[in-house]
């Protein structure tokens, strides 16, 4: 590009094109290098000024589609967490399947009694002497992100639930703690406020490096609505059903038929959601 590019970010903001950043959101896909030089060498070519960060997403997304389904799969992580909607629910079953898969023992979706009035707690997740409440904020809308009434709503729930397990035979010993995870991203106050009590925050890319986007990538439980050979019907279909992974479509293929998807495109949903869920097993 000859001339420097501005862009329109989710929130409005305008910022200068940045060719690193999309290079390393193409990386995330683990789409070969060659491939990624030949997608942003046209997107440089396709950008104008005042391009929105969303539409930049749409040409790399079907750049990518076009020569590797799998890879556009992982490229889509962020969105397809979007599409875990409407209820918020599947998302709390991902996590839910997300903290099974690192040892914990979990219920998702719990009536847990407090020390003054019952509550209705996403997860409760427990692992040797780790006790967890977990509240699960999901939202739908990309530039939504979490502000700090919300872990000041969640840590005062987790208090009256403290005191009630505290009183519980064998719980003097254990460790107590409440967490708060977001599909999406926290407000810096939301992040001091949770850090200073001791809240267990997790969002899209927080904390650095042990965020949703990595531990799905590392774990390989990539969410069904991340597939480009289901429609979104399909998908919708799939949620209904109390299926969230890619891994439980490979693991119960008879699914796909129950649902009505036409056996000539079994093939293709089963092969991508192999290849994605047995990622850094």
């Amino acid at each position: 590009m000859k001339h420097p590019i501005n862009i329109v970010k989710y929130s409005g903001d305008v910022v200068a094109f940045n060719v690193d950043k999309l290079t390393n959101s193409l990386r995330r896909s683990q789409a070969s290098e060659e491939l990624i030089r030949q997608i942003v060498s046209q997107m440089e070519n396709q950008l104008y000024d005042g391009i929105s960060t969303k539409k930049i997403y749409q040409m790399a997304f079907k750049m990518l589609k076009d020569k590797s389904r799998v890879s556009a799969s992982k490229y889509k992580l962020k969105k397809a967490l979007m599409e875990l909607g409407p209820s918020g629910f599947p998302f709390e079953k991902l996590v839910g399947k997300l903290l099974a898969h690192e040892g914990f023992d979990v219920k998702v979706g719990v009536i847990v009694k407090g020390n003054c009035v019952q509550h209705e707690v996403d997860v409760v997740a427990q692992k040797d002497n780790d006790h967890y409440m977990i509240e699960c904020k999901y939202h739908s809308d990309q530039g939504r992100f979490c502000n700090v009434k919300i872990p000041l709503y969640i840590h005062s729930r987790f208090l009256d639930v403290e005191k009630q397990w505290l009183q519980l035979k064998g719980h003097e010993t254990k460790f107590h703690k409440g967490g708060l995870y977001t599909n999406t991203r926290f407000t810096s106050d939301a992040i001091q406020y949770g850090n200073c009590v001791g809240l267990l925050l997790t969002g899209w890319d927080y904390p650095r490096g042990n965020g949703l986007k990595d531990r799905i990538d590392k774990s390989g439980l990539h969410p069904l609505t991340a597939l480009t050979t289901l429609t979104k019907a399909e998908k919708t279909k799939l949620l209904d059903e109390g299926i969230v992974l890619c891994k439980e479509v490979y693991g119960n293929p008879g699914l796909l038929e129950k649902i009505g998807i036409p056996k000539a495109r079994h093939k293709n949903i089963l092969e991508d959601s192999e290849e994605l869920c047995a990622t850094h097993i």
